[in-house]
């Protein structure tokens, strides 16, 4: 088990906001602790699912009562983003803060959470609290002699389970399961529960499955009065999607492959209802932090294959797009003690501000630590002391083709409180897309050509951006040495290969 950095274990300031100002160095801003408030902390995530499926964004089809109560009562962000296109990136900006490009999980399936970040879950334990991951993992294989993606997936290298990211308790798979049966004919990708293949109740939905293990560990925890994080990451409804007899059955007249997307999503819904009322009869409810968002945009073309892969609402694009479909997703919080319900904000938001967030309501801050963040803290905007993002999200995927398109979008993009730039950064800029995204939400009028000055500036930051993220590539953010080789440059960047040879 690795060591945690001994200054992570200090408590005498607080972590008030930390930026990426998207240059190289982080701007701290820190004040004396005010206390030891140590909310409960659960962050759901759901696999695939686009910002339209849910009832509180408009779905009118799909039936989802329990996350429709819970947005009544929580902060609905309007404008939320994934950390990437695809799931693996957007896990690893979940756990970090940090942008997956700076240390090697470009796409899905590929790199792994290296043992020199530091995770959420490390943090947290280092605090006191219980720590628990319950789902699919996609951060690094959990066995280190095979991986169920075959060969082209080096299961020694890529070996980095939960447990060795700061979870003391996890029972997760490797990467995404069908959603109903999920182990029934499945050897290659089995739950893991603390490091040993599960078996035992894992029939039926899969949902119900994860579901079953996170409320004991949060009920013995709650028993035992200490502060937990439960993070419970979805497999539904990313394919093989399969509902049971009781969740078709709630969708007469559709299609079998609506019926199997929709009852998938309300079964999801279901365990959400479970949690929130065990958290009240539990009776910590209100000290609890539940955040809700998905990792991507929704999976395929609606409509592909005689199904109905879900919807991106109003907005251009799908899962691996940088277009807002593939990058805009539900976002909520319900914090009782802390957030008015029923409130919504469009500031711009992200998977990668949960770090940052988090140890702002702890009241510390990582002290002398040389690694940029690239979330920031959300608890002024909770506060209303933020109206405006300080910093713009910045975004990168892989481009070419097959499993690794970006269906058409350019491969790099910045979002700020207004605006979003689309580019390659190629030479000429013929890949250039300026949106005003409050004026043209679907992104249909590319007024770059208009402000040239604007989109020159956003290029520069991008620039700075990856620069950045290049150094921490080659280790330059860690205390210990770290030595890279082919698989921890990025592959859109022949540059830093050489770099590495």
């Amino acid at each position: 088990m690795r060591k945690i950095k001994e200054s992570l274990n200090m408590k005498i300031h607080v972590f008030s906001m930390i930026v990426l100002a998207v240059v190289s160095n982080p701007v701290l801003f820190s004040q004396e602790s005010t206390g030891t408030y140590k909310p409960n902390i659960i962050l759901c995530m759901a696999d695939d699912l686009g910002w339209g499926d849910p009832g509180f964004n408009g779905n009118k089809i799909i039936k989802t009562p329990h996350l429709d109560a819970m947005a009544k009562n929580s902060l609905r962000f309007e404008r939320f983003y994934s950390g990437a296109p695809v799931c693996s990136p957007t896990r690893g900006s979940c756990i970090t803060g940090r942008h997956p490009y700076r240390y090697g999980i470009w796409f899905a399936n590929q790199g792994h959470m290296r043992k020199e970040e530091v995770t959420l879950a490390e943090v947290l334990k280092a605090q006191g609290y219980a720590t628990g991951h319950f789902g699919k993992w996609h951060l690094g294989t959990l066995d280190s002699s095979a991986s169920g993606k075959g060969k082209g997936r080096n299961a020694e290298r890529n070996f980095s389970t939960p447990g060795a990211n700061g979870f003391n308790e996890w029972f997760s798979t490797e990467y995404s399961v069908k959603t109903w049966d999920p182990i029934k004919n499945n050897t290659v990708n089995p739950y893991y529960h603390n490091g040993k293949i599960e078996v035992e109740n894992t029939d039926g939905c899969d949902s119900r499955v994860l579901m079953d293990r996170a409320i004991p560990f949060i009920r013995k925890s709650a028993n035992d009065k200490t502060p937990f994080l439960a993070v419970i990451w979805f497999h539904a409804p990313h394919e093989p999607v399969v509902a049971g007899p009781e969740f078709l059955n709630m969708y007469p007249g559709f299609s079998e492959g609506e019926k199997n997307y929709y009852g998938v999503v309300s079964a999801l819904d279901l365990q959400v209802g479970r949690l929130r009322k065990e958290l009240r009869e539990l009776g910590i409810a209100d000290n609890t932090m539940l955040w809700f968002t998905s990792d991507n945009g929704p999976e395929g073309d609606s409509g592909d294959k005689g199904t109905t892969r879900g919807s991106a609402g109003p907005f251009r694009g799908r899962k691996r797009s940088l277009y807002e479909g593939g990058i805009r997703v539900p976002g909520l919080i319900e914090w009782p003690a802390k957030i008015s319900p029923g409130t919504s904000t469009s500031f711009p938001s992200s998977t990668l501000d949960y770090f940052p967030t988090t140890l702002d309501v702890l009241g510390f801050k990582i002290k002398d630590d040389p690694k940029p963040m690239d979330g920031i803290s959300l608890l002024p905007m909770f506060e209303g002391k933020l109206k405006h993002r300080p910093v713009p999200i910045p975004f990168e995927t892989l481009g070419g083709t097959g499993s690794n398109a970006s269906r058409g979008s350019p491969r790099m993009a910045l979002v700020d409180n207004q605006y979003k730039l689309l580019t390659d950064l190629d030479e000429k800029g013929s890949s250039d897309m300026l949106f005003d995204l409050l004026d043209d939400k679907g992104e249909s009028k590319n007024i770059a050509t208009q402000h040239p000055d604007f989109v020159k500036s956003m290029k520069v930051k991008l620039m700075d951006f990856r620069e950045s993220c290049r150094s921490s590539q080659l280790g330059k953010d860690y205390s210990t040495k770290f030595t890279p080789d082919k698989f921890d440059v990025n592959p859109n960047d022949s540059g830093a290969v050489k770099k590495v040879k």
